[in-house]
C-alpha cells in the first residue's frame, strides 16, 4: 500500500495551537485527484496541499490545494504554510530569497525571510484585486445580514459590501463593530439564498475596531460551500481585503503597506496576517500577503 508523508503546520501564529492548521503532503506524486479531495476531507483542515513536480518553467514547483469539499485555484494560509514546510524538508535552499508555486492563478512567488538556516517569515504576492458587484439595495443588504446572523444596521456605512478577488471571490462586510463580528453566526438557509439569489459563497465580515494594539482589522470569514464553516485565517481574502481598505479610503497609502489583520480569535485559534497593498485608491496595485508557520506534527498516510 503506497505511503504519502506529510507535515502538520499551524499558520500565521509563531505559537502552536493557534493560526490556521494545514497538511502539506510534500512528494504528493501518484495521487488521483479523488484521491487528493479524499485526503483533504479526511483531515479536515481547512485546506491540504499536495506538491508535485513543477509544470512550468518559470515556477519551482506544482501545489494543489484542497478544501474538504473543493479544489482551490489559489490560497493564503496553504501557500504560506507549505514555503515553511518545504524550507524544513529542504526542498526550498536556506538563504534563497524567493521561491515561486505554480498553482491555479499560474506562477505565485513567495519572497522569503531567514534566521540562520531557519525560514523565519514569507511573503506571497498576490495580483491586483479585482472588483465586483456592490450589494447597496435594501432587501440585498437584509439578506446578507441574515445569512452572517446579524441585523443590516450593524454594517458601516462608510464602506460597500462588495466582491472583491485576487483569485477566489469573496464578499466584504465592513462592520461597525468587533462585538457585532464575534456576534456573527452563519444561517445556512438564508446563505443558501443569498448563493441563488446574488452568486454569494464566501463571506468575509471585518471590522476597523481592531481592539488589539498590534493590529489594524479584527475579521472573520464563513464558507460552509467549501465545507469550512468557519476559517481562523484566510490569506486569499486578505490581499483583498488590503485592496479594498485602500480603495475605499479606510487606509491611507502609506498605512495599506502595513496592515495587520487578526483573524480567528473567535474560535480560539489568533491568527496574526501581514498585508502590503499597493498602488493608489483609484487603482490598487499587487498585493502581499505575509506570516510565520510552526511546525505541530508530522505522520505517513496509507492511501
Amino acid at each position: 500500500m503506497p505511503e504519502y508523508r506529510y507535515l502538520h503546520y499551524d499558520v500565521f501564529t509563531d505559537a502552536r495551537f493557534e493560526g490556521n492548521p494545514l497538511a502539506v503532503l510534500p512528494d504528493a506524486r501518484g495521487l488521483s485527484t479523488e484521491q487528493m479531495q479524499t485526503i483533504a476531507q479526511e483531515m479536515a483542515f481547512s485546506e491540504t496541499t499536495f506538491v508535485l513536480p513543477r509544470e512550468r518553467d518559470d515556477t519551482d514547483i506544482r501545489m494543489r490545494i484542497f478544501t474538504p469539499a473543493a479544489e482551490l485555484p489559489m490560497a493564503g494560509h496553504p501557500t504560506i504554510g507549505s514555503t515553511f514546510a518545504l524550507a524544513r524538508e529542504g526542498l526550498i535552499r536556506p538563504g534563497a530569497e524567493r521561491f515561486v508555486f505554480g498553482l491555479g492563478v499560474g506562477p505565485t512567488p513567495v519572497d522569503l525571510s531567514w534566521d540562520g538556516e531557519a525560514l523565519s517569515f514569507a511573503w506571497m504576492t498576490q495580483r491586483a484585486p479585482e472588483f465586483g458587484d456592490t450589494f447597496d439595495d435594501r432587501p440585498a443588504r437584509e439578506l446578507i445580514a441574515r445569512a452572517v446572523g446579524l441585523d443590516a444596521g450593524e454594517f458601516a456605512e462608510n464602506a460597500p459590501i462588495e466582491v472583491v478577488s485576487t483569485g477566489v471571490p469573496f464578499v466584504y462586510l465592513p462592520i461597525r463593530t468587533r462585538a457585532a463580528v464575534d456576534r456573527a453566526a452563519p444561517d445556512l438557509e438564508a446563505m443558501r439564498r443569498a448563493q441563488a439569489e446574488l452568486g454569494l459563497e464566501h463571506y468575509y465580515l471585518f471590522s476597523l475596531e481592531a481592539g488589539e494594539p498590534a493590529s489594524t482589522v479584527y475579521s472573520r470569514m464563513f464558507a460552509p460551500v467549501l465545507g469550512v464553516m468557519e476559517d481562523p485565517a484566510t490569506g486569499g481574502a486578505c490581499g483583498p481585503l488590503g485592496g479594498y481598505l485602500l480603495r475605499h479610503g479606510l487606509v491611507t497609502q502609506e498605512q495599506a503597506r502595513a496592515v495587520v489583520n487578526l483573524q480567528g480569535h473567535r474560535m480560539g485559534r489568533p491568527s496574526w496576517i501581514s498585508i502590503e497593498a499597493s498602488g493608489t485608491p483609484q487603482a490598487p496595485g499587487p498585493v502581499r500577503v505575509g506570516g510565520r508557520s510552526v511546525l505541530v506534527a508530522t505522520g505517513t498516510l496509507e492511501v
